[in-house]
C-alpha cells in the first residue's frame, strides 16, 4: 500500500522536507506560488512518484532535490506547469545518487506550456555517482499544438473548451487522483 500525500499552494512562497521510509504518492498542486522541496529516500527498495502541477501568474519558481540514500530507491518526477501571462517560470529539477547508493532509478519529465510570450527555463540535473543507476530525464518548454487545437474544433467544441480540456488533461493527468481533494485546482483551471 502507497502512502498517499496531497499538496496544494495558492499565492505563496513554500519550502518542503520529506524524509520519505515507505512508497509514497505525492500530488503537489500550485497556483501563482513558489516551491522548494528536499526529499530523502531513506529506506532500501522504495519508491517515490512525485507529480507536481502548476498554474502561473507572475514570476515563480519550483526547485525540487531528490536524494537516494539507500539502495534500489526509486524516484520518479513529473513535473507540468502553465505559464499564463509574460512572466517567468522556472524549474530546476535534482535528483542525485551518491556512490554507496546503487540499483536506484530516477527519472524526471518536465514540461512548461506558455500561453502568453513569458519565459521558462527547465534544467533536468542528474547527479549520479554510482554506475549501477538507470536514469533519464526529459524537458519540454512550448505550446500545445495547433493540430491539436484544430482536431478539437473541428469537432465542434468551441475553442475556449478545447484549451480547458487541454489544460485538465495537461495538468491532471493523474490516473488515481482524488478530485475532491482539488476542488481549488480545478476552479483555478476554469479560469484561465
Amino acid at each position: 500500500m502507497n502512502k498517499i500525500l496531497y499538496l496544494i499552494d495558492k499565492d505563496c512562497e513554500k519550502h518542503y522536507s520529506y524524509q520519505i521510509t515507505e512508497d509514497t504518492i505525492i500530488y503537489h498542486f500550485s497556483i501563482n506560488s513558489s516551491v522548494t522541496l528536499d526529499i530523502q529516500l531513506c529506506k532500501p527498495g522504495i519508491t517515490l512518484y512525485y507529480y507536481y502541477s502548476n498554474i502561473n501568474y507572475e514570476d515563480h519558481f519550483f526547485q525540487i532535490h531528490i536524494h537516494h540514500l539507500a539502495e534500489r530507491s526509486n524516484s520518479y518526477v513529473f513535473a507540468h506547469g502553465v505559464n499564463v501571462f509574460n512572466h517567468k517560470l522556472d524549474y530546476l529539477v535534482s535528483l542525485s545518487v551518491p556512490k554507496s547508493s546503487s540499483q536506484c532509478i530516477c527519472n524526471q519529465d518536465n514540461q512548461i506550456i506558455n500561453l502568453g510570450s513569458g519565459k521558462s527555463t527547465i534544467c533536468p540535473n542528474l547527479f549520479i555517482d554510482n554506475y549501477d543507476v538507470d536514469s533519464a530525464h526529459a524537458a519540454y518548454i512550448g505550446k500545445f499544438k495547433d493540430e491539436i487545437l484544430f482536431y478539437l474544433m473541428s469537432r465542434g467544441i468551441s475553442p475556449k473548451v478545447s484549451y480547458r480540456l487541454l489544460l485538465e488533461g495537461f495538468l491532471i493527468y493523474m490516473d488515481s487522483i482524488d478530485q475532491s481533494k482539488i476542488k481549488l485546482f480545478l476552479e483555478e483551471i476554469k479560469k484561465i
